[in-house]
């Protein structure tokens, strides 16, 4: 027998029930995966993409050549998307000087950085807004150059650091004299100075350190990993360098200050990792010494490198040819002098990897 529709009602609407839980399950699955895909952070690497895309540009890299060859202006990857969904500072914190004491931070409200590569950090860590005065060495980011300079980081005084009211001064053991130091200790204020370290394997911790005392861990974790991914980054480029050039790096300075620089120093990891060789490290120089015409010839560097400021003391790459034995070398004979921005090429921090991609490119032209 045909059941009549009556009897079919019953039927029909348990079907529309079922199929209506069935849909709001699904869509809900969906809703939730969505909803927690938009609150997490990203992955590393993703994090590091955005940041690339997004960041200011770097300070110019210079290729400092008798002919006009010149590298073009580059971008280095930004720490600040990846800081993007970090907590705010967590204070009181504790930081360990380099001499293992504990300094208690109670307030970043107003920091005082004692060199260049600190405050690049500080401001990579999104607390650049906190920076109140600067040392000479500090060039970036570019919004420094609007703040107090407070001097040199290895001839300060304490006046012009105190005058800025600070309730943190920050730095490594490079900064001094060591009684300016006991100074401003003196007056109240927290001092934390760390180790210094002039090596790329070092800058993880320089990170970690920093951000412990300004009260941002997860930040600083977050800074590192982008960090140690544009170093891999750098020496995969590196890996398929065909030439394998000695390289000297010339440290000129107005006054008379003219010096080749060896192990000890970051421009000796910059060229190793780069994939040259340390020309004066290969010629048994440890540490500085005045440049010499002797010492350049038995260098005898293919590559001299220099950072933008002292290219500018020397009087250009023609000055730096002028310099006693240079002209000797295989550098000066084929007028290959590079430079890039003291900041960017010595600082030792988040834009390394960068800057190491660059050094790469001037000194392995197979790579351009």
């Amino acid at each position: 027998m045909i059941p009549t529709a009556r009897a079919l009602r019953p039927l029909a609407a348990a079907l529309l029930a079922a199929a209506f839980i069935a849909c709001s399950s699904s869509n809900n699955n969906a809703g939730n995966t969505a909803n927690t895909a938009a609150t997490q952070p990203p992955p590393a690497a993703t994090v590091a993409s955005t940041a690339a895309a997004t960041s200011p540009a770097t300070p110019r890299v210079t290729a400092a050549v008798a002919s006009p060859a010149a590298a073009s202006p580059t971008r280095a990857a930004s720490p600040a998307a990846a800081i993007a969904t970090e907590t705010a500072p967590k204070l009181p914190a504790t930081a360990t000087d380099k001499d293992g004491k504990s300094v208690q931070v109670a307030s970043i409200d107003r920091i005082v950085p004692l060199d260049g590569d600190i405050t690049e950090i500080i401001y990579a860590l999104g607390l650049g807004q906190n920076v109140v005065g600067v040392d000479i060495s500090s060039t970036y980011p570019p919004d420094v150059a609007k703040l107090p300079q407070i001097g040199y980081q290895r001839t300060l005084t304490a006046e012009p650091i105190l005058a800025l009211k600070p309730t943190l001064i920050i730095g490594d053991e490079m900064a001094g004299p060591p009684p300016v130091i006991d100074q401003l200790r003196g007056a109240g204020v927290p001092v934390v100075i760390f180790k210094y370290d002039a090596s790329i394997d070092g800058i993880p911790t320089k990170i970690r350190n920093i951000a412990a005392a300004l009260g941002v861990p997860n930040r600083g974790t977050q800074l590192i990993a982008g960090e140690q991914q544009s170093v891999a980054d750098a020496r995969a480029l590196v890996a398929k360098a065909t030439s394998k050039p000695k390289v000297a790096f010339l440290n000129i300075r107005g006054g008379g200050t003219q010096q080749i620089w060896g192990q000890g120093f970051p421009s000796h990891d910059m060229i190793v990792a780069a994939g040259g060789v340390d020309a004066a490290d290969a010629a048994g120089i440890q540490g500085s010494k005045p440049i010499t015409a002797e010492a350049l010839v038995t260098a005898a560097p293919d590559v001299i490198l220099i950072t933008t400021s002292a290219l500018k003391d020397a009087g250009g790459v023609e000055g730096v040819l002028q310099i006693p034995g240079i002209a000797q070398t295989p550098a000066g004979q084929n007028k290959r002098v590079v430079s890039l921005e003291d900041q960017y090429l010595l600082g030792m921090g988040p834009r390394t990897g960068q800057a190491i991609m660059d050094l790469a490119k001037l000194l392995h032209p197979e790579l351009k």
